[in-house]
């Protein structure tokens, strides 16, 4: 095995977060959300699909859960599957392949092709989901427990620029298509998700080439490889609930990310139904939140090593809860602007230190990395499926802004269960 703290490969690791945040910057939370509703609004803001009537932001969570459904069946039987194979990296490329496909699919969405779009935008958060899944498996590989707070802040720092430097490339087509002779304003958001796929295939060469394959199980479960997958996250999952701490911390993971990842994917939605911003303000204040979230990452890291990184995290959603709360009361753009700066400092904190805290509450040089991350990510997507769908039932049965108040009741039950993973650490004595 390559030696850990390799500087090459940590910043060829981090490449990877800076080719595929422009997934989750352009598609996630600024173009193709405005695009589609702006594409989507009238008739009371209603669509068919597939003959089916839905409010057209419920559409896009709906679909979205089902994503991220049916990537929490099959990610633990393929990283179970990589573990005993010893080719994650392969996997880590056939979903890059796919999500960045998908976004090259993109390009032909219009209101008149809205069935492709959606299917379109949910592959790619498949994609998106499968490829950070295997990436983030290689943490523990490439880094010591006392450097991965700070590679897991390389990592987010490299994915938030990366995303920006493509996010302005973007918005110069969006906002200036005059100076390019666009009369079809549809053209400039679709080239944008063209652009996407490109930027994501191409960067993600250099971890491809730099990061090793895997190491097959020295004790080959089975001959069969769905066997084998099962068989081998079975034994993960028992040996996870022998670790108290990791254990209790992955429950606390999972309440405080139905609010985050929620909060992520429904802002821009948030911010054009509620407060009638214009799509330039809307990416504006997303590009400020994706800046702002780089200095998060490394303040986070940093107090982490002071403070503890329980305690931290414990912070930062104590402040989540009061984003909820504020939300709710909003009307002016200002306000958005002030609350979006606060969202983009926590949002990177959270994000990079809940990866180097789980990875750090792994056993030491442990060899089943991919199967370990596979309970964290399913873990997390688990959380986004259901946070969606209760964005999504309690704005179709009330309002948009009951729904962010409703996530309140998750960060509070993660806060809890953090203190309680936090008391767990004190008594066993654990370093985290």
């Amino acid at each position: 095995m390559e030696q850990k703290n390799n500087k090459s490969t940590i910043r060829a690791w981090a490449m990877f977060d800076w080719a595929n945040s422009s997934y989750n910057l352009v598609i996630t939370s600024t173009i193709f959300p405005a695009y589609y509703v702006a594409i989507t609004q009238g008739h009371g803001d209603k669509v068919n699909f597939f003959g089916f009537s839905f409010v057209n932001t419920a559409l896009a969570n709906y679909s979205l859960a089902v994503a991220y459904l049916i990537m929490v069946v099959l990610l633990p039987l393929l990283s179970g599957i990589a573990d005993a194979r010893g080719n994650k990296k392969f996997f880590m490329k056939l979903f890059t392949w796919i999500g960045s496909l998908a976004c090259i699919g993109l390009f032909f969405f219009k209101i008149e092709t809205l069935e492709l779009g959606v299917i379109c935008s949910a592959i790619a958060a498949m994609g998106y989901i499968g490829g950070v899944m295997f990436s983030n498996s290689y943490l523990p590989q490439i880094a010591t427990a006392d450097r991965q707070d700070k590679v897991s802040a390389q990592g987010f720092a490299y994915g938030y620029i990366g995303s920006v430097i493509l996010q302005i490339i973007c918005f110069v087509f969006v906002l200036m298509p005059e100076l390019f002779r666009i009369t079809d304003l549809s053209f400039p958001p679709r080239l944008s998700f063209l652009l996407v796929g490109l930027w994501w295939i191409g960067f993600a060469q250099i971890p491809f080439n730099k990061l090793p394959n895997g190491t097959a199980s020295v004790n080959r479960l089975a001959s069969s490889v769905f066997k084998s997958g099962y068989q081998e996250i079975a034994k993960v999952w028992r040996q996870i609930k022998e670790m108290t701490v990791l254990n209790r911390f992955l429950y606390a993971f999972f309440f405080y990310s139905v609010g985050v990842q929620t909060i992520m994917l429904v802002a821009t939605a948030f911010g054009a139904k509620v407060l009638k911003m214009e799509t330039s303000e809307l990416i504006t204040t997303i590009l400020i939140i994706q800046l702002v979230a780089i200095a998060g990452a490394y303040i986070m890291s940093a107090l982490a090593g002071k403070v503890g990184n329980l305690q931290v995290l414990m912070l930062v959603v104590a402040i989540w809860i009061g984003v909820c709360v504020v939300a709710y009361f909003i009307h002016t753009k200002y306000q958005f602007f002030a609350l979006a700066g606060v969202v983009g400092l926590i949002m990177g904190g959270i994000q990079s230190l809940s990866r180097s805290t789980y990875s750090k509450l792994l056993p030491e040089n442990t060899p089943d990395t991919a199967s370990f991350f596979s309970f964290y990510d399913v873990t997390e997507k688990i959380a986004i499926v259901i946070g969606l769908a209760t964005f999504a039932f309690i704005e179709e049965h009330s309002n948009i802004r009951n729904s962010v108040l409703g996530l309140t009741l998750f960060f509070i039950a993660g806060f809890i269960t953090l203190f309680v993973a936090l008391r767990t650490k004190s008594q066993r004595k654990i370093s985290v």
